[in-house]
């Protein structure tokens, strides 16, 4: 038997045996949080005897379970942006309750360099989803219903965006509309991702699937960085996109507690701010509650919301609350 089959065994056998304390969990809310080393250490469920559990963090499965939600997230962007259409089904089955996807179609790109990112993105997000299925085999959760669309006022994208200050009462926000509207909602995801990744990286156990979340960080780490470069390019000629991706960093890290740690594509004095760091040149990391409140669009405690509408698959459920 090889390695990766006996790994996948043990994480399905780990989710077993976690199953009913998963579902109280689910039902009562618990949500537990400390800090250590900069990595912020929430548990929205779990338990278990490992070291991880006793030190009320979540398990790798769980954490596995809550990347490939946003994973999920990310690639049906990208798919439906490029492609024009979603995710083959047999990719988004699991446990959990199965959604649909609201919204999403292809851009008419006019930028072949931003077409061809696209592209290479989209297929680098398709491929993580396969992966986290894959390691996570019978435990893997399904596609939660996914909220994308372009068009509605009271969608997703329109909800991020007027909190943005970008659009108005009643306008919508559609990122499918032109190269620069894509690259704006790209700009939601991608941050947050790269902050989610480093803050789970602490928590995973095993070390085999530790080597693979560095990996998936160092590629969202690449397509963040991307991102932020053609915005930065682009907003050199159009001075008012460099300063809808700032509203956008100002609206995310209004969500996500009373830290002020996310950045936009400039500085203070408009010089690029490509990548976005502490003092020490170290990338900041987010819980997952707090990547939660950015993707429900809340700053409340809740379970739904947002780009999901009827909430993520998994233990980690619940977004933090803050004053």
């Amino acid at each position: 038997m090889s390695d990766e089959s006996v790994l996948i065994g043990v994480l399905q056998q780990r989710a077993r045996k976690l199953e009913d304390r998963r579902q109280f969990f689910r039902k009562t809310g618990g949500v537990a949080a400390g800090m250590a080393g900069g990595a912020i250490l929430t548990a929205c469920g779990g338990g278990g005897s490992d070291a991880n559990a006793q030190n009320n963090g979540p398990t790798d499965v769980e954490i596995l379970n809550f990347a490939l939600n946003l994973e999920y997230l990310e690639s049906q962007f990208y798919h439906y942006a490029v492609f024009g259409t979603g995710l083959p089904a047999n990719m988004q089955s699991g446990t959990g309750t199965q959604g649909g996807i609201t919204g999403g179609r292809a851009v008419a790109f006019k930028d072949p360099l931003v077409a061809q990112y696209a592209k290479e993105i989209a297929q680098d997000e398709v491929a993580h989803v396969a992966f986290l299925r894959k390691a996570l085999g019978s435990a893997a959760v399904a596609q939660p219903q996914i909220d994308i669309g372009g068009t509605d006022p009271n969608g997703a994208f329109s909800v991020a965006a007027r909190a943005a200050g970008l659009v108005g009462a009643g306008v919508a926000f559609d990122p499918y509309a032109s190269d620069e509207n894509f690259l704006l909602g790209a700009f939601i995801f991608e941050d947050v991702g790269v902050t989610a990744y480093k803050g789970a990286s602490p928590l995973i156990t095993n070390k085999t699937y530790l080597e693979a979340a560095a990996g998936i960080l160092s590629a969202e780490a690449y397509h963040a960085g991307l991102v932020r470069t053609v915005l930065y390019a682009k907003g050199l000629a159009t001075p008012a996109l460099r300063s809808a991706a700032g509203a956008i960093s100002d609206a995310r890290d209004s969500l996500d507690g009373s830290s002020d740690v996310d950045q936009g594509i400039t500085g203070d004095d408009s010089t690029s701010n490509i990548v976005p760091l502490d003092a020490d040149g170290i990338a900041y990391s987010r819980s997952p509650g707090d990547v939660l409140n950015i993707v429900y669009l809340t700053k409340d405690s809740a379970t739904k919301g947002g780009f999901f509408p009827a909430g993520v698959n998994g233990a980690l459920v619940m977004s933090s609350a803050f004053a």
